[in-house]
């Protein structure tokens, strides 16, 4: 599904612009297995996206959804400010990573994680990176199946996107 254009958000109670707010979820059936991906902007949940890959990882699906919902929402073309965007995900291992700030150390270790491996999903990775340092981009984790809407909007969406095997 492609993304419908949005208007710029207005002012905040601070005079800055209201983040946009965007659900992200990654799911597989099998890990690794057949994986489906999803994004959707709240509160409503329009515009949304989602897609699937035959074979892949839940982790693969959870950083590609915040890596599609970014570069859906890019800066504008006219030439504004960024919107600032806020990621909401109940992957811990995509908040955290932008949390504590793990892809620094993967940078300046040449790619290699704590363990002296190579950091997984790496083609994916260096584009989220590159995305977040150029826009006005937080994260926020958000429990799974906790009964939160959105959450779970995008929970089906990225169920619905798995491929049949």
């Amino acid at each position: 599904m492609t993304a419908a254009p949005y208007d710029r958000p207005a002012p905040g109670p601070s005079g800055g612009p209201t983040p946009l707010v965007i659900y992200t979820d990654g799911a597989c059936s099998g890990n690794p297995g057949p994986g489906g991906w999803a994004w959707a902007v709240a509160p409503d949940g329009e515009p949304n996206a989602s897609g699937g890959e035959a074979a892949t990882t839940n982790q693969r699906m959870e950083i590609y959804a915040v890596l599609d919902a970014l570069r859906a929402h890019a800066p504008l073309a006219d030439g504004g400010p960024p919107v600032p965007i806020e990621i909401v995900s109940d992957s811990t291992y995509v908040v955290n990573c932008f949390r504590d700030r793990w892809w620094v150390k993967w940078e300046r270790n040449g790619w290699t994680n704590s363990k002296k491996q190579p950091v997984a999903n790496v083609d994916l990775w260096k584009p989220l990176i590159e995305l977040v340092r150029a826009g006005d981009v937080t994260f926020r984790w958000v429990k799974g199946h906790s009964g939160d809407p959105m959450n779970d909007l995008v929970d089906r969406l990225a169920v619905e996107a798995i491929p049949p095997r």
